[in-house]
Order: C-alpha cells, then structure tokens, then sequence
C-alpha cells in the first residue's frame, strides 16, 4: 500500500506541477496585456493632455480674434451712421430737386397757357418758397391733400438747413 500512497503522492505532484506551470503562463500573458493597457492609457492620456492645451490654445485665439472683431464693429459704427446721414441728405436733397423741377414745370405750362401777367400770376411770384413746395408737392400728386405736414416738413428742412449752416 505504501507503493500506491507514493504513486499518488507523486502522480498530485506532477499534476500540480503542471496547473501551477499552467497558471503561471496564464497570469504572465495576463500581466503583458495588463502592462500593454497601461502602456496604451498612459499614451492616451497624454495625447488628451496634449489636445486639451491646443483646445485652450485655439480657444484663447478665438477669444481675441472675437475681442478684434468686436472692437472693429465698435469703430465701424460711426462710418455706417454716417452713411445712414449721408443717405438721408441725399433723400433730401432728391425730394428738394424733385419739388423744384415740378415747379419749374408748373410754370412753364402756366406761362404757356397765359402768355400775359395777370393777377393770379402775379400772386403766384410772390408766393413764399414753402408756398412753392406745397403747390409742387400738390401738382405732382393731385390725389392726395397733405398740405398741413408738408408745410411742417418745409418748416423742418428749412430749420436743418439753418442747423447745419
């Protein structure tokens, strides 16, 4: 019996041995993957450290050239209200050509239709320029009757042209 206590004895060694040589080839390929997941963070890290300083880079630049274009708009603001003014001057100034070129032309038909001076010509040369405006506004729009505000308008443009002067 003791024969076959020894063959078992050894036959456990042997198979010991060989799972413990089994195991310990298992957790060496474990360990490298381990080693190679670690080596592949560590590198991932890296380049996430790496990326965010560009982020913050790009960020920090955007920033400035958003301060830039800012500040650019700022001093463009007064060129585009000068524009603006500028737009309305000439408005003005394409409405006021508009009124005298029809009351050039309501004299003309006037002078043509009474070659002679009558009473009624002779009170349209003393009409006031505000008087002339009105009268041209009206020749050139006999549909409608706004001479109440055109006259506020003449007073208006009257006193701007006083104000710029």
């Amino acid at each position: 019996m003791s024969l076959i206590w020894q063959l078992s004895v050894a036959l456990i060694a042997v198979a010991f041995t060989g799972l413990v040589i089994y195991l310990i080839k298992t957790l060496k390929a474990a360990e490298k993957s381990l080693d190679k997941t670690s080596q592949t963070l560590q590198e991932v890290q890296k380049t996430i450290d790496e990326l965010g300083y560009e982020v913050k880079h790009v960020l920090r630049h955007a920033n400035g050239i958003t301060e830039d274009v800012q500040n650019k708009m700022k001093q463009i603001d007064p060129v585009l209200d000068t524009v603006k003014n500028v737009g309305d001057v000439l408005s003005e100034v394409s409405l006021a050509a508009k009124q005298v070129s029809t009351t050039l032309i309501e004299r003309f038909k006037k002078s043509a239709d009474q070659p002679e001076h009558t009473p009624s010509a002779a009170k349209a040369a003393v009409q006031t320029p505000s008087d002339r405006t009105i009268n041209a506004y009206a020749a050139s729009h006999p549909q409608r009757s706004h001479g109440g505000w055109m006259k506020w308008v003449d007073v208006a443009a009257g006193l701007w042209q006083k104000y710029r002067a």
